[in-house]
């Protein structure tokens, strides 16, 4: 088999991730680096054995087979534009935007010419997902509460709205995305944030925020996020069926069914090399396991929009009707 080569718009956190599992797949390099942060891509580069570049265009130019962009919130938009126009297999990192305008224009783009994408919502994969998902395939789904109680990330832009969307459009999007998942899709929502910043030097998003989802199929659903603490405390969802529960994490599944319980163990490791395998299969043409192509995380994006736009107006909203930023 031939080499597949991959190229990094980022070289951040996340595209180091990424960057180390792309390298232990056979046949797979990470050809190029790009960063606005030189010394950033060079140090990337340089674990990978990989060439840095000076601009997008020009890791374009070097003729890579596909691209991962893997920017902050904020900076998506013309990295995107540039992969759409060179008709490349494309990974985008979520968040997809920080608004919906940017979003909704990437996604028609790519619609446009045909184009593989995949987004790195790594949960789908997870083997305690299919379980839950085999689970509750004649079960349907009455009540299902998310949470995401967290610290603040150690990045400058992170409690910044106008630079990550907040904690619900940049972090518990991964829930509620495992939520539709799940559940299907949300016809309604209406959230609150509690007003006050966590306490970090220049913070303007909301510490806290809960919200009340109401989905098509009949099902209810509530989200509790936070920021506001030392460590990662909880990030997960608890669905409630007829006759059963279960409590989903990266970590384990726990299952109640009637006087059975039992408890199913998981790496989540098992996601983040799983979706970046898909990924390279579908470019190599081998198999489709693309399970959030850039269209179905417009979805997820639109949903945590949405509740970021009801916790900012006191009004319930329905996703997809965000005003395009």
């Amino acid at each position: 088999m031939s080499m597949t080569r991959i190229g990094l718009i980022g070289a951040g956190g996340v595209a180091a991730r990424h960057a180390r599992v792309l390298s232990g797949l056979p046949d797979v390099q990470v050809s190029g680096v790009t960063d606005v942060v030189a010394e950033a891509a060079g140090r990337l580069a340089g674990e990978h054995g990989s060439k840095v570049y000076d601009s997008v265009a020009d890791l374009i130019d070097s003729g890579p087979d596909a691209i991962y962009v893997c920017v902050p919130p904020f900076a998506h938009g013309d990295a995107e534009r540039a992969v759409v126009a060179a008709g490349l297999p494309m990974f985008v990192e979520k968040p997809i935007a920080i608004n919906h305008g940017i979003a909704t224009e990437i996604s028609s783009l790519v619609a446009e010419r045909g184009l593989l994408t995949a987004v790195g919502h790594h949960w789908r994969y997870l083997p305690v997902v299919e379980k839950a998902r085999e689970l509750l395939a004649d079960r349907p789904i009455r009540l299902i509460t998310g949470s995401w109680l967290d610290k603040v990330p150690p990045v400058a832009w992170w409690p910044i709205g106008g630079r990550s969307g907040g904690p619900v459009v940049e972090q518990a999007a991964h829930v509620l995305d495992l939520a539709r998942h799940l559940a299907g899709e949300v016809g309604e929502v209406f959230a609150y944030g509690n007003g006050t910043p966590p306490a970090v030097e220049g913070a303007d998003v909301d510490g806290a925020t809960t919200a009340v989802l109401r989905f098509h199929s009949g099902a209810v659903g509530t989200l509790a996020a936070t920021c506001v603490l030392g460590w990662k405390h909880r990030a997960g969802l608890e669905v409630y069926a007829d006759g059963l529960a279960l409590a989903l994490t990266e970590t384990e599944l726990a299952i109640r069914d009637g006087d059975h319980t039992e408890t199913v163990a998981c790496e989540p490791t098992t996601g983040h090399v799983a979706v970046d395998q898909a990924f390279v299969d579908a470019v190599r043409g081998d198999r489709d396991d693309i399970r959030v192509p850039y269209a179905e995380a417009l979805r997820t994006h639109e949903l945590a929009l949405a509740v970021a736009q009801s916790a900012a107006e006191g009004r319930a909203v329905r996703p997809g009707g965000a005003p395009r930023g």
